[in-house]
C-alpha cells in the first residue's frame, strides 16, 4: 500500500473517529437514569423510558467498540501494519478495508 493510499484510509478512520464522538456525546442524555415522571401515564410511560435507556447503552457499547477497532487499526497504521492480514500476511482487498476500516484479515482467513 503506498504512503496516499495509508493517508486516505486514515482520514477516513480518524473521520469515522470523530463521527462516533458526536454520536457518543448525543447519546449521553439517553443514557442517564430515568427519573419517575408523575406527569406520564403510568408503568408504561416509565417500561418505555428503560427500554429506551438500555438501547442507549447498548448503542454506547457498539460505538465503542468500534472506536476501539479503529483505534487499534490507527496503531496498525504507526506500526507499518494496516492492509495486511494478521494471520497470513498477504495484503487486505481495498474493497474490503473500504467497507470494513478496521479489517484486520483477509477475506480468506476471516472466513476461515
Amino acid at each position: 500500500m503506498n504512503s496516499a493510499e495509508l493517508e486516505h484510509f486514515r482520514q477516513l478512520i480518524l473521520q469515522r473517529l470523530g463521527d462516533l464522538d458526536a454520536q457518543s456525546a448525543a447519546g449521553q442524555d439517553a443514557q442517564s437514569v430515568v427519573e419517575l415522571d408523575q406527569q406520564a401515564v403510568g408503568r408504561l410511560s416509565r417500561m418505555d423510558a428503560l427500554q429506551n435507556q438500555a438501547m442507549a447503552k447498548a448503542q454506547q457499547v457498539r460505538r465503542d467498540t468500534e472506536i476501539h477497532r479503529l483505534q487499534t487499526a490507527l496503531a496498525r497504521m504507526d506500526e507499518d501494519e494496516f492492509g495486511y492480514c494478521e494471520d497470513c500476511g498477504e495484503e487486505i482487498a481495498h474493497g474490503r478495508l473500504e467497507l470494513d476500516l478496521a479489517a484486520s484479515k483477509c477475506v480468506s482467513c476471516a472466513s476461515g
